[in-house]
């Protein structure tokens, strides 16, 4: 109903590619398939070594609206540098070259974002799918991510994972580049650009429709890139919360001593910041860690003003550990974080 009126509107698609043979027409078929017409693909190619290029220029030569170029640098930030450089259109969304676009994802993204206006995030429910089905795993952060999502709520778990789907987000061109993105180069780059837009309080648009399809299969970038490894998520996820949220006046405290607790230490005595060590196995407490003596859970009511971060990721000690911060009286974001 609302397209005739917005049209208008050029969208710039940005997707890099690498190697992406075997799903690149699926995905740009998608795209062209999209109701909302008034859109340019900014498509670049990082290097590949198969026939992608190919097969991506023989879409280009037959739709002036899919603009083909070639990586002046190295790597996906490069690349979408270079897409952002070109982008002509009012509105910014990103697109994974082996996913694929539902009909209506672009409209329903441009008229939210019109409808709600600048400093705003439109953003979708996604769906995975897989020649070889999809994990638990992969579903559970589906339906995790998506009920975020329908209530508009996404930076309430920020810092447990990347609360914005990285190929089903919308916003201004005026906002993207008002929060820096792509620069400098910080991995995973799509979740650092959602703690971007949590920075500069960009507000998600609720959204209750599934916008995009996610494929999953063994060679998919974030399941082989060093840049997706867990230190990189741990360091990532500092990075900014001491940027953002950290309250020096307060006793920073580390609850767990597994891989996020100790990388998340390590950090945090390179940048000499004072902290406590919390943990909750027996075999820990009391025994030093890099310098530091590890107490047990119950030293956080006798520590003064403190602010903690969590890094125990079994669910059921998650739950344990939240009520008895509750049962302090301590606030989300203010007093603790959940970093899985």
């Amino acid at each position: 109903m609302y397209l005739r009126t917005m049209q208008n509107n050029l969208v710039s698609i940005l997707t890099p590619f690498k190697n992406t043979e075997a799903y690149l027409a699926d995905c740009i078929t998608s795209i062209l398939q999209q109701t909302y017409s008034h859109w340019e693909l900014i498509i670049i190619d990082d290097a590949s070594t198969d026939a992608s290029y190919e097969l991506v220029n023989a879409f280009a030569e037959k739709d002036p609206r899919i603009k083909l170029f070639k990586n002046t640098g190295n790597g996906i930030i490069d690349a979408l540098r270079l897409a952002l450089k070109h982008s002509k259109g009012q509105f910014i969304t990103r697109m994974d070259s082996d996913d694929v676009m539902l009909p209506n994802k672009l409209a329903v993204l441009v008229h939210n974002l019109k409808t709600f206006g600048e400093k705003h995030v439109a953003i979708g429910l996604v769906s995975y799918f897989s020649a070889d089905g999809v994990g638990e795993g992969y579903k559970s952060y589906e339906t995790w991510l998506n009920n975020l999502t329908k209530s508009g709520r996404n930076y309430d778990e920020i810092y447990k994972e990347c609360v914005i789907p990285s190929p089903c987000w919308m916003v201004y061109k005026n906002d993207l580049m008002a929060c820096d993105a792509f620069n400098p180069n910080l991995y995973p780059e799509d979740y650092d650009l959602t703690f971007r837009f949590y920075k500069h309080r960009y507000t998600c648009i609720p959204c209750d429709k599934v916008l995009h399809k996610w494929r999953d299969y063994s060679t998919r970038t974030s399941r082989t890139h060093v840049h997706y490894a867990q230190n990189h998520f741990t360091a990532l996820k500092l990075h900014h919360f001491l940027a953002i949220d950290y309250k020096p006046e307060k006793t920073l405290t580390i609850w767990g001593a597994g891989t996020k607790g100790k990388i998340m230490a390590n950090i945090l005595i390179e940048k000499n910041i004072p902290f406590e060590w919390i943990c909750d196995n027996p075999k820990k407490i009391g025994k030093a860690i890099y310098g530091k003596t590890l107490m047990e859970f119950q030293a956080l009511s006798k520590l003064k003003n403190t602010q903690s971060i969590i890094t125990v990721a079994n669910k059921t000690a998650q739950k344990e550990i939240r009520q008895y911060l509750e049962s302090l009286n301590l606030e989300p974001i203010k007093d603790y974080v959940f970093f899985c």
